[in-house]
């Protein structure tokens, strides 16, 4: 990875629903936005997912097809190898990073081949060992979510990774649910891995809006992935919790907008407020007419604006002595 800005995931996943043709437009609308990478996910239904596997209730509800299995609606959102390889091709002639998540062996085997830049290990697959062991071998960085993880879940996925090869991980606070509830997104978590693990964080989002991953954003968050669509009312699992392409593209704006404004720890006058500091600040000014030789008292001056006079700091060191020529009233002193 090696970016010291936010690397933000456009997350197509399958919301292309089985098209070639809306997957290209689900790049455009990604490389439209400013995002720095788009990603799908690669499988083989057969050699991910058992004929007995029941959607999750989430794709029950957001489908309206409760009667399909996992299976069945997953064989629906498929796409093979070689039109993965006409959009790797579409996202270079649109300057746009492709990246795709396998889900088990083979489409490993496939992605490495196509020449994937980092791999993106998706919640489902943190605890499935022999996937974890092939992807490390691979000596690529990861990019790993956490959604149904405990910490003990990641402390022994990161075992195996670090085990087996890899040596630059970052880890991706998540919850699986689409969409995520408020409650339940615990971006805190993000501190907590970093501390932990000693490894680079990061946000992969569910919740509806984007307020969320511009938090994520702002508390440190090096990538921040963020599922879209070309329309939310299309039929599949996961459009219901993802944003159109003028709402990615609003993420992303605000994104860049808070990592340019986190600046750095130390505390310093900008060149931008330099130029107000002598409207906005205060100078020790005659409070009433004063005469040459009067003493200086809190009864004859006052703190008031412009700045570049004496500063209010140094009343103390002012108040007791003798005034060195005649002052009129807001008459900036002078020693």
């Amino acid at each position: 990875m090696g970016r010291t800005k936010v690397f933000i995931i456009a997350e197509a996943g399958v919301n292309h629903n089985g098209s070639v043709e809306i997957a290209k437009r689900l790049i455009n609308a990604a490389a439209e936005a400013g995002a720095d990478c788009v990603k799908f996910q690669t499988y083989i239904t057969e050699e991910d997912t058992s004929v007995y596997a029941q959607q999750a209730r989430y794709q029950e509800q957001n489908t309206g097809e409760a009667a399909l299995s996992q299976y069945e609606m997953l064989k629906k959102l498929e796409l093979g190898y070689e039109e993965f390889r006409e959009l790797r091709d579409y996202c270079k002639e649109q300057k746009i990073m492709f990246l795709s998540s396998p889900f088990e062996l083979r489409s490993i085997n496939f992605l490495e081949e196509l020449g994937t830049p980092f791999w993106k290990i998706a919640s489902s697959e943190v605890t499935n060992f022999p996937f974890l062991r092939k992807i490390a071998e691979t000596g690529r960085p990861i990019v790993m979510s956490t959604g149904m993880c405990t910490m003990q879940d990641i402390h022994q996925a990161m075992d195996v990774l670090q085990s087996c090869g890899t040596r630059e991980i970052v880890l991706l606070q998540c919850n699986t649910e689409y969409p995520t509830p408020m409650q339940d997104v615990n971006l805190l978590v993000m501190q907590e891995l970093r501390e932990q693990f000693g490894c680079q964080v990061g946000y992969s989002d569910h919740t509806q809006g984007i307020e969320i991953p511009i938090a994520a954003a702002a508390l440190g968050a090096v990538v921040i992935e963020k599922h879209f669509t070309l329309d939310k009312r299309m039929e599949g699992p996961d459009h219901i919790a993802s944003l159109e392409p003028q709402e990615l593209k609003e993420m992303v704006r605000a994104i860049r907008n808070v990592e340019v404004a986190l600046g750095s720890r130390e505390k310093q006058i900008s060149k931008s407020e330099a130029q107000n500091m002598v409207a906005a600040r205060k100078s020790i000014v005659a409070a009433r007419a004063i005469r040459c030789g009067e003493i200086l008292s809190e009864d004859n001056i006052a703190a008031k604006r412009p700045g570049g006079g004496i500063s209010p700091m140094r009343w103390n060191e002012i108040l007791g002595k003798k005034a060195a020529k005649d002052f009129e009233r807001d008459e900036m002193i002078t020693l």
